[in-house]
């Protein structure tokens, strides 16, 4: 592989234009020093990263099971598909969500064999679309994902803080719920998780691990103690009785509204493709585990679902609850305890904090990743790893940063946060509508795809077409309102977000982004 110094620069015809990309190596951290042999994978890892003009920078002794989401019990905080959808909405929906994320996932994992590389859906549109729109559309899909995965982090923080509240209201009669608390946990749950993703950083994966089985546990634990002590509603009842909470013209509406809570549950799984630069064997063991967690996080999320909508009880009192969930309700009312609450509750927050610990380490390396591609203000800066820690630092801390900066916003207003979670979905959703999509026009003209070890065959174009397909729909209804009319308290706040975020990175673009930002495409070097 060809390399090039400090003072060298390569001119290369990509992106609508020439364009001079000075290839900095090791005095501006983008491209390591030579490396013991500890940090390095498999040969086929080594050859990868060569292809992909990158070098080895972080530990590659990441293993396979951070595809694992905390889906089976996330699929309780579904307050939003009860309003819209009731029981019947959030089951069958759920099932159509896991049937097109299956098709989603399938096609994420493809890439992923294809270029198993930190910076995923950005890379791969830089790689697979046409060359005249290459480097802006690149560019604007990094921003999109690292918004998506920036705003997931915080959003999922949010959901363990808040979780906590209720678990307080509970236990204490005279406490009042106020915003702040919830932003002080939200900063309290976050600094835990840096803690893992810096300073105990090597025995992440071991603490992973260790995870993965108090997971599983609790999963068990608490799907064992509801059907046991529960009362059972009426199957007829459960899964043909639709809701329209929302107040939409048709309960169709009203359903496809309310899909917003299995989407926001199952999503997530291409987290380890941004860890990918630290898994060994990467190019073949991060797809097939990846449809694995799909398939096994899909049929758990749907037996707790199922086992939550059985036992709910009436759903206009569980979505009264002073507590904010009617999860924790539907424990009560099982136990008939608070200590049996309490218990159950906190094998959900254990399950939601450790996912913000492996959610940090996803959005740092993509956030590392895409400032390496000198894609973000400060990319010098973001994109600098330490020696002897090898792991990105300075972007796990901007994660921290971003976290805090967002929580306040849940001070002023907890409308304006909860929108929060919308924009995560939205972004990632549109990270995968663009990245499949040039997948899709590479394939229908005929053009060459790289070599893979994982692949989806001949089925792949189908598979691809279904995947944009449900995305497409799903993705216009993340921007809806919770109810109509319309009011402050109901307003989808995520649209604003979003089109202002895709202000500013078009806006940055246009000053900064165009001179700088270094396209993947122009590092690969598939014929070696």
């Amino acid at each position: 592989m060809s390399s090039f110094s400090l003072h060298e620069s390569k001119e290369i015809k990509g992106g609508g234009g020439l364009a001079t990309v000075a290839l900095h190596d090791e005095e501006d951290g983008f491209e390591m020093r030579s490396r013991s042999s500890k940090l390095r994978g498999t040969e086929a890892d080594e050859r990868d990263m060569e292809i992909l003009g990158r070098k080895q920078q972080l530990n590659a002794s990441r293993s396979s099971h951070l595809c694992f989401r905390d889906a089976p019990l996330t699929s309780l905080t579904a307050e939003f598909g009860l309003i819209n959808g009731g029981t019947a909405g959030l089951i069958w929906g759920y099932l159509i969500t896991w049937a097109g994320y299956s098709l989603v996932f399938a096609s994420i994992a493809e890439m992923a064999a294809m270029a198993p590389t930190s910076g995923g859906q950005y890379h791969w549109v830089s790689e697979f679309a046409p060359r005249r729109i290459q480097r802006f559309l690149s560019y604007m899909t990094g921003w999109i994902s690292v918004l998506g995965w920036q705003t997931g982090c915080a959003s999922l923080a949010f959901l363990a803080g808040t979780v906590i509240q209720g678990l307080i209201v509970i236990n204490n009669a005279n406490y009042v719920f106020e915003n702040w608390h919830g932003t002080l946990l939200v900063i309290a749950i976050t600094v835990f998780a840096i803690i893992f993703n810096s300073f105990l950083a090597k025995k992440l994966p071991m603490v992973e691990g260790i995870v993965l089985i108090i997971h599983l546990l609790g999963f068990f634990a608490v799907l064992i103690a509801l059907w046991v002590l529960s009362p059972r509603s009426d199957p007829t009842s459960v899964f043909t009785q639709f809701s329209n909470g929302g107040g939409w013209s048709t309960t169709g509406t009203s359903v496809m509204v309310g899909l917003l809570s299995p989407v926001y549950a199952l999503i997530g799984s291409d987290s380890a493709v941004h860890m990918s630069e630290e898994i060994k064997d990467a190019g073949v063991v991060l797809p097939r585990a990846m449809m694995w967690a799909m398939g096994l996080n899909g049929f758990l999320g749907f037996v707790m679902l199922i086992t939550f909508c059985f036992t709910l009880g009436s759903i206009d009192e569980a979505l009264g609850t002073e507590t904010g969930y009617p999860f924790i309700q539907v424990f009560y009312d099982s136990t008939n305890s608070n200590v049996g609450t309490s218990i159950l509750t906190a094998i959900l927050i254990v399950s939601l904090t450790s996912a913000c610990i492996s959610t940090v380490a996803t959005v740092s390396r993509q956030t590392w990743s895409f400032a390496r591609d000198h894609g973000l203000p400060f990319s010098s800066t973001i994109a600098y790893v330490m020696p002897g820690w090898n792991i990105p630092l300075n972007a796990v801390m901007v994660t921290l940063l971003v976290t805090v900066l967002l929580s306040l916003i849940n001070i002023g207003s907890s409308v304006a946060f909860n929108a929060i979670g919308s924009l995560a979905i939205t972004a990632l959703l549109g990270s995968y509508i663009i990245s499949i999509s040039v997948l899709i026009l590479r394939r229908v003209r005929n053009l060459p795809l790289p070599a893979r070890r994982w692949t989806l065959g001949r089925a792949g174009i189908f598979v691809n077409i279904g995947a944009v397909a449900f995305l497409l729909v799903v993705w216009v209804f993340t921007l809806f309102p919770i109810a109509i009319p319309v009011t402050p308290a109901t307003m989808n706040w995520n649209c604003l977000m979003f089109g202002s975020a895709m202000i500013f990175a078009v806006a940055y673009y246009a000053v900064w982004g165009r001179k700088s930002y270094i396209a993947p495409v122009l590092l690969v070097k598939r014929n070696i």
